[in-house]
C-alpha cells in the first residue's frame, strides 16, 4: 500500500469525547483520509453493518459496549478491517487484551498524528502484502490442479485453457468425451479453482438410478409423496445449494425428468416431488455425457432446449487415441500411483511394452490404460514391465502376411519411421527436442522410438544432410 494511495482510505472514529472525537476526524481528514465518526461502539458496529472501512480507531473505555469487546465484534464481521485501539489510562492488561481480540495496535493518549498515520500505513501495508500472497496461493493452487491434468498434447493444453476460462465464473458447463476419458476429473477441476469451492461439489450419475427414484434423487420429496416416503427428503439440488451439482450422463436421462431439470436451470426454483412450495437453489451446474448430443437431439433422446440450456460453454475430451502421445506420461503417472498397492516396486516398461501401448487403440480410453497397467504390475516379474506383462489382447498379435517380395508391412512401416526420424535428427544436429517437434511428437514419444530403432543420435548427428 503505497502513499499515494491514502486518499482512498476510509477510517471509522469510535470516540465519546466529543472534542478529541472533533479533533482527530479534522487532523485525518487534512492528511487526506476519508473519515466517520460514532460516539459509542454500538453505532460503530452499525456503521460497519452497513459500510466497508479500511481501518477503525476506538477508545478502550466508551458508554455501553467496551472498546475491547468492539474489535471482537469488528474483526469478526470484517477478518480484514484494521483496528487501533487508544486510551488515556493505558494498561499493559488492556495493551494485551486487545491485541488478543485482534487490534493491530495500541496507543496511549496523547498522541501524535503523525506517528498514528505511520502506524496505519504500515498497517495496510501489510494487509496488502498478506492480500498479494493468498493472490499468488491461489494461482499457485489453481495450476498446480490444471497441472494434475496429465498430457502436455495439444488437445490436452486446449482444454487446461477453457477449465482456466469456464472456472471463474458460475457459466453451466457441458462436458463431452468417450467413456473413460476423465469427465468426472474435469468437474472437480472446475469447481476446486472456481468461487463455489468452498461449497459443495454434488455428483449424480444419471444412468445409474432408476427413471423411478431420478426424480426423488434430484429434487427431493415430501414425506407420504410415495409408498416408502416416511420422512422428508433434501434433492441434489438443494444439497448442491451454493455449490456445484455434476450431471454425469446426463444423456440417459429420461425426457420427464429432462424438462424438470430445464425449469429448474431456467427458474433456478424447484418443487420437491409432492410438495407445493417452490424452493429457490443457487447452483452451478456441470453436466457430462459419452454421447453425441446433436445426434441425440436429432433422435429425440435429449430436448432440444435442455442441450441449448447445457451447451453454454461445451469442453470436448479428445479420446486416448487422439493424444496417443500423452502415453508415456500417462504411464509414468499410474505406476507412481498404484505402487503402494504393487507388493514389487517398478521402475518402468520396456520399450517394447510400451510401443505396444502405443499401437493399442484404446476403446476404454485413460481408464482402461490404468486398469491395464495395474494388472501388469501384479504379473510383472521383474521391476520393469515387460509386453508379455500386458493383457493377453496386446500380447496376441496375429502373423503377418507376407508379400511376395518378402517384407512384411511393419518391416516396411519400421523403415519409414527410421528414414523420417533420422532426417529429422540430422536437420537439427541431434537435438531430439527439436526433432520432436518437426515430427509432431512429444520427446519422451520420440526417445521410445529412437531405443526401439536403436539408432545412435550421437553418429547422426555428425553426418552431413
Amino acid at each position: 500500500m503505497s502513499i499515494d494511495s491514502t486518499p482512498d482510505t476510509t477510517i471509522l472514529i469510535i470516540e465519546d469525547d466529543d472534542v478529541i472525537r472533533e479533533a482527530l476526524s479534522v487532523a485525518l481528514e487534512r492528511h487526506g483520509y476519508q473519515v466517520c465518526a460514532a460516539a459509542t461502539a454500538e453505532e460503530g458496529l452499525a456503521r460497519l453493518q452497513r459500510e466497508s472501512f479500511d481501518i477503525a480507531i476506538t477508545d478502550v473505555r466508551l458508554p455501553g459496549l467496551g472498546g475491547i469487546e468492539f474489535v471482537a465484534q469488528a474483526r469478526a464481521r470484517d477478518p480484514e478491517l484494521i483496528v487501533i485501539v487508544m486510551s488515556g489510562e493505558a494498561s499493559s492488561n488492556e495493551a494485551y487484551e486487545a491485541l488478543k481480540r485482534g487490534a493491530s495496535d495500541f496507543f496511549a493518549k496523547p498522541f501524535r498524528v503523525p506517528e498514528l498515520e505511520i502506524v496505519m500505513r504500515r498497517c495496510l501495508e501489510k494487509r496488502e502484502l498478506i492480500r498479494t500472497v493468498r493472490e499468488l496461493q491461489e494461482r499457485l493452487e489453481q495450476r498446480s490442479e490444471l497441472l494434475g491434468l496429465i498430457g502436455e498434447s495439444r488437445r490436452m493444453n486446449e482444454v487446461r485453457v477453457l477449465i482456466a476460462k469456464v472456472a471463474r465464473g458460475s457459466a453451466t458447463v457441458l462436458i463431452q468425451g468417450e467413456s473413460g476419458t476423465g469427465k468426472e476429473r474435469i468437474a472437480e477441476l472446475i469447481h476446486k479453482n472456481s468461487p463455489r469451492r468452498d461449497a459443495p461439489l454434488i455428483k449424480v450419475n444419471c444412468a445409474a438410478i432408476p427413471d423411478t427414484l431420478l426424480e426423488s434423487e434430484l429434487f427431493g420429496h415430501e414425506r407420504g409423496a410415495f409408498t416408502g416416503a416416511v420422512a422428508q427428503k433434501p434433492g441434489k439440488f438443494e444439497l448442491a445449494h451454493g455449490g456445484t451439482l455434476f450431471l454425469d450422463e446426463i444423456g440417459d436421462m429420461q425426457l420427464a425428468t429432462q424438462a424438470k431439470v430445464l425449469r429448474v436451470l431456467e427458474d433456478r426454483e424447484l418443487f420437491r416431488v409432492g410438495g407445493t412450495k417452490p424452493m429457490r437453489v443457487d447452483v452451478r451446474i456441470v453436466a457430462a455425457t459419452n454421447k453425441n448430443m446433436e445426434e441425440a437431439v436429432r433422435a429425440r433422446e435429449v430436448r432440444e432446449d435442455l442441450y441449448h440450456r447445457l451447451n453454454v460453454f461445451p469442453i470436448f475430451l479428445p479420446s486416448l487415441r487422439e493424444r496417443v502421445e500423452d502415453i508415456p506420461q500417462l504411464v509414468e503417472h499410474f505406476l507412481r500411483e498404484i505402487q503402494p498397492d504393487s507388493s514389487r516396486a517398478i521402475r518402468g516398461i520396456s520399450p517394447d511394452a510400451m510401443e505396444r501401448l502405443l499401437a493399442y487403440s484404446w476403446p476404454g480410453n485413460v481408464r482402461e490404460l490404468r486398469n491395464c497397467l495395474e494388472r501388469a504390475t501384479i504379473m510383472a516379474e521383474s521391476d520393469i514391465i515387460q509386453s508379455e506383462d500386458l493383457p493377453l489382447r496386446f500380447t496376441s498379435v496375429p502373423a503377418a502376411v507376407k508379400p511376395v517380395d518378402g517384407k512384411d508391412l511393419d518391416s516396411r512401416l519400421a523403415g519409414q519411421e527410421r528414414e523420417w526420424i533420422v532426417a529429422a535428427l540430422q536437420e537439427v544436429r541431434g537435438v531430439q527436442a527439436h526433432a520432436a517437434k518437426l515430427l509432431g511428437v512429444t520427446e519422451r514419444s520420440l526417445w521410445y522410438r529412437v531405443k526401439k530403432l536403436g539408432l545412435d543420435v550421437d553418429r547422426i548427428k555428425l553426418v552431413e544432410n
